[in-house]
């Protein structure tokens, strides 16, 4: 594929427009880098953002609509993702990119810094928007994540992606929904009714930044139903997930990457800071991939802070770590060639 090319095949892509008719989608804006940034500075006064600049030599095209949800209560809901590339011809990988918020706040912007470096490395990198709790609960988001995937693979000739080498990422909730796209491989109950169907929203890897893998832990239930009882609120899993486990049970064990693990499920990497609550299900998930014969990889990172992708020099290090898992993945033949 000639850059020129591939330059007239993306543009051909629907840009970014308005939802539609109807009214304003609602959104929590209170999760931001620079928020959180100050926000850690409180215990951490000695940290600092990783830069986010654009490397030499990658392009980017941002807010690409990916779908539109017809008849939404919003209008045609358009969803958009970001594009990062190298600036040539040549056919990559891709790595769908999933940002954190607790399922309530954030957007694709905060993947862009990790996004733009990690596609200087040799990868079609694509942060996406999916519908967060002020304007639907699960599943919708992850069927937006799935029909994502869809989209990608649809699309491959015009992005410049190997249609066979697909992968998701995600931090924090993030995390836990990649690992579910990742899990649910060839799982007709968890595909939803998006845009693209009859396209696979199979990925061949995944990538798990402090993400849980299960929802349906002890301390997990007993927290929503605390809360609930002593506040008249609960937790923001809860809510996500219709309420409390007594309430929503289906829910909360349909969105628990660890109940559908299969030999279609997806190589994993996990990626966390040193906080246990982050790692709910890791364990059991690993085990079951290893005696499936899946590769299962675990780094942990010696900070007390949830959202060390944002900081220096932890941020870099997730980089190393992501990029060399999808290299032994996506690139091995490449790789012992060079060797």
């Amino acid at each position: 594929m000639s850059r020129l090319f591939f330059s007239l095949a993306l543009s051909a892509l629907l840009p970014l427009g308005a939802s539609g008719a109807g009214l304003d989608v609602p959104r929590d804006t209170s999760f931001t880098r620079i928020g959180n940034y100050h926000h850690v500075l409180k215990k951490h006064p000695d940290f600092v953002l990783m830069p986010d600049t654009l490397p030499a030599g990658v392009r980017e095209v941002l807010d690409v609509e990916y779908t539109a949800i017809k008849n939404s209560p919003y209008g045609d809901r358009k969803l958009h993702a970001d594009i990062f590339r190298p600036d040539d011809g040549d056919v990559y990988p891709a790595l769908i990119m999933i940002h954190g918020g607790g399922w309530n706040s954030g957007d694709k912007s905060l993947q862009r810094p990790m996004a733009r470096h990690i596609a200087a490395r040799g990868y079609v990198t694509i942060p996406v928007e999916y519908r967060l709790i002020p304007e639907a609960l699960y599943p919708a988001g992850f069927h937006d994540v799935k029909t994502a995937v869809r989209w990608v693979r649809s699309n491959a000739a015009s992005l410049g992606v190997d249609p066979d080498k697909i992968a998701v990422s995600g931090c924090s909730a993030g995390g836990q929904l990649a690992a579910l796209t990742g899990v649910t491989n060839g799982s007709d109950r968890h595909e939803g009714d998006g845009e693209w169907s009859g396209v696979s929203s199979d990925v061949q890897a995944v990538v798990n930044m402090d993400g849980v893998c299960t929802f349906v832990s002890p301390h997990n239930i007993a927290d929503a139903d605390r809360r609930l009882l002593e506040k008249g609120t609960t937790t923001i899993s809860a809510v996500w997930l219709g309420g409390t486990f007594s309430q929503a049970s289906d829910n909360w064990n349909e969105a628990s990457a660890i109940n559908w693990i299969s030999d279609k499920s997806a190589p994993m990497c996990f990626i966390n800071s040193a906080l246990p609550r982050f790692c709910d299900g890791r364990d059991d998930l690993m085990r079951n991939y290893k005696e499936r014969n899946i590769l299962a990889e675990c780094h942990v990172m010696p900070v007390d802070v949830h959202t060390f992708w944002f900081f220096t020099p932890w941020a870099e290090q997730t980089i190393e770590y992501t990029v060399d898992f999808l290299d032994r993945i996506f690139k091995r033949n490449l790789m012992d060639k060079k060797n």
